[in-house]
């Protein structure tokens, strides 16, 4: 299952991090005990998700907020990267959860497909639908019925860089995709390659690819390629990949090379930019890259490690690519009503603005107060993300067929990985594309 760049958040650290996260897990067992009395007490809500460490711990606030409003008990299980087959087992076993927390669009549309997803309530839907921009609803609707409903959302259109490098190199924040190779190349000959780019993870090459493609090709043509409705051999894919090309064929723009970066994980690339030996001044990912420049190493989001928004591409609009988490209630769950009113609760700015204020958090929702986010980083990044409406855009290799936008050593991630290593033929590049995106969509 893929890797999302949220997941690549949850797990980044060192070995021991891991360890330590894994037993305090174990340990604590995810338990949020009611607070006295209320409408479901005496239940127990049980929630499935990725999330590990300071996400799962601040999710837990949320639904501590929900049991102290409602009286339920609640249950956290991480249920690790492959939530399909994690939910899959525990139906089968009789033990299926009440609530699940899914990373991916096609992950939700293979629930629904499968019969085993409730339709969100009228509550539900209707908190949702005052808060939601159109386009989350959509992106939780499977054959016409509502059933996910998006609570965390991640902006993916962000390129994070360390300050003094700009200043030392003499270079603004880039407005376009054109000046914004020219930084990187000011960068270079100030004695700091431009991009630390995170090659080992062939997720984040995707996420290249898309803010490059939405913002030439428009999001029409997004759509329909997200659909497999156009091939991958169209003209739009090859000028996406050409553009790409720019980038990935020039050593002044990408750290230690191809070969560096394709030894270069996702922590590894914030690290390059913001640890201790700084090796390149910018790194693109999502919002997230804040947090792990903080946690890991002790930056300040805003200070010293700022962003500014993908720049258009040509003459297109800068781009606005997203990911984000759907909770839905399973159709075997053994407290579905009450995890339909933890959804009901989730839809609310209330549930937004616990975690917006222990912060790593963005809300699709318009409602949450901007004074809810606890630095202006998160508060600039939320607002450029609800101002964009329909024009957001779902990270596509997320809505692909798992075996073509979500597995390490094959597909999208893979030909992406040999485009990085020679870029010398896009065109061949996306006759490889079509061939395995073809496969996996069985058309």
């Amino acid at each position: 299952m893929r890797r999302s760049a949220a997941t690549a958040l949850r797990t980044t650290g060192t070995v021991s991090t891991t360890l330590a996260l894994a037993l305090l897990v174990t340990a604590c067992g995810g338990d949020a005990e009611p607070a006295g009395g209320g409408e479901l007490s005496g239940r127990t809500v049980t929630v499935a998700g990725v999330w590990t460490g300071s996400e799962q711990k601040n999710f837990k606030k949320v639904l501590d907020a929900f049991s102290a409003k409602t009286g339920a008990k609640t249950v956290f299980v991480p249920s690790g990267d492959n939530v399909s087959t994690f939910v899959g087992s525990k139906i089968e076993g009789g033990n299926a959860p009440d609530v699940v927390l899914v990373p991916q669009v096609g992950v939700l549309q293979q629930f629904a497909k499968a019969g085993w997803l409730r339709p969100l309530s009228g509550t539900a839907t209707t908190t949702a639908t005052a808060g939601l921009a159109p386009v989350w609803k959509n992106y939780g609707t499977v054959d016409g019925t509502y059933y996910g409903l998006y609570f965390k959302a991640a902006h993916k259109s962000t390129i994070w860089y360390a300050p003094e490098a700009l200043s030392q190199a003499g270079v603004n924040e880039p407005k376009t995709w054109t000046e914004l190779l020219a930084a990187g190349r000011a960068l270079a000959d100030s004695g700091r390659p431009a991009f630390a780019v995170a090659g080992e993870d062939g997720w984040t090459l995707t996420d290249w690819f898309e803010n490059i493609y939405l913002s030439q090709a428009g999001p029409e043509k997004y759509d329909q390629l997200a659909q497999h409705k156009i091939k991958w051999t169209d003209e739009s894919v090859v000028t996406a990949l050409t553009t790409l090309a720019e980038v990935f064929k020039d050593k002044q723009l990408v750290a230690g090379g191809a070969q560096g970066a394709l030894q270069t994980d996702f922590p590894g690339s914030v690290e390059k930019v913001f640890g201790p030996q700084p090796e390149a001044g910018m790194v693109y990912e999502g919002d997230f890259v804040g947090g792990v420049a903080k946690d890991e190493f002790g930056k300040k989001p805003g200070e010293d490690a700022k962003f500014f928004p993908f720049p258009a591409v040509g003459t297109g609009t800068p781009p606005v690519v997203s990911g984000g988490d759907a909770a839905v209630v399973l159709k075997d769950a053994k407290n579905g009503e009450a995890g339909m009113k933890l959804l009901e609760f989730l839809a609310t700015p209330e549930a937004a603005e616990v975690w917006a204020a222990a912060g790593g958090f963005l809300s699709p929702n318009k409602n949450v107060k901007p004074e809810a986010y606890g630095d202006d980083t998160a508060r600039a990044t939320a607002e450029s993300l609800v101002a964009a409406g329909d024009s957001v855009r779902f990270d596509m290799s997320d809505q692909a067929p798992a075996a073509f936008g979500g597995t390490k050593g094959a597909g999208e991630w893979k030909l992406l990985q040999d485009f990085l290593r020679d870029p010398s033929n896009p065109r061949a590049t996306a006759a490889a594309l079509e061939g395995a995106a073809a496969k996996a969509y069985g058309n």
